[in-house]
């Protein structure tokens, strides 16, 4: 009689250990999603962009002017991102586009995975604080010419300088240099107009 006693506590203490170990085990998980939910509440479109450089494979981009190109991107500033432009030519240009000037990504199913992958430190922690106005002046001082798709259309020419929120795009011709004499206007142009640069 005293072991039937001993067995039915020692299963009843075993069934309580159990139930025990399965609510801990619940409670961490319900611990664990809630963790993730809070991580990706925090997630930025530039952490996100970082993540998809790291990752070496290209995105599809669409622009706020609904057209859409095949990048792969190298550098994620403050609030540009930069890469090379697959268009399938065999001469691949680089742009510049600010992340205000993207409509949406569309990303393969494994980078998108890939790109809520918690942040990894920059390679360069100077990149995260230059703006797209650093990134314009160096244009501007290297004197390229420059292809600038705008919200209202494209023009090409050279940037003559950048202020805080805006540039001045002198418009020529691609295949000549800038020169007063090539020069058919200045156009001032806000950053908020601008879709993209190709280099």
């Amino acid at each position: 009689m005293t072991d039937r006693r001993a067995a039915r506590w020692s299963n009843l203490f075993d069934d309580l250990a159990a139930q025990l170990e399965n609510e801990l085990g619940a409670e961490e998980l319900d611990l664990h999603a809630e963790e993730e939910r809070l991580r990706l509440g925090r997630l930025t479109l530039r952490d996100r962009l970082v993540a998809i450089s790291a990752s070496d494979s290209p995105a599809s981009v669409v622009l706020a002017d609904s057209r859409s190109i095949r990048i792969h991107i190298s550098t994620v500033g403050r609030d540009w991102f930069a890469g090379d432009v697959l268009d399938g030519s065999s001469r691949h240009s680089q742009c510049v586009i600010p992340l205000a000037a993207l409509s949406a990504l569309e990303l393969e199913t494994a980078i998108v995975e890939t790109s809520l992958d918690p942040p990894a430190t920059d390679a360069n922690g100077l990149t995260v604080r230059l703006g797209l106005s650093y990134v314009l002046r160096d244009l501007c001082r290297r004197r390229s010419g420059v292809q600038v798709q705008l919200r209202s259309g494209d023009a090409h020419g050279t940037i003559d300088r950048v202020g805080r929120d805006h540039f001045d795009l002198a418009i020529h011709a691609s295949d000549s240099p800038r020169r007063r004499e090539a020069v058919s206007g200045i156009r001032i142009v806000p950053f908020a107009e601008l879709v993209m640069v190709r280099v």
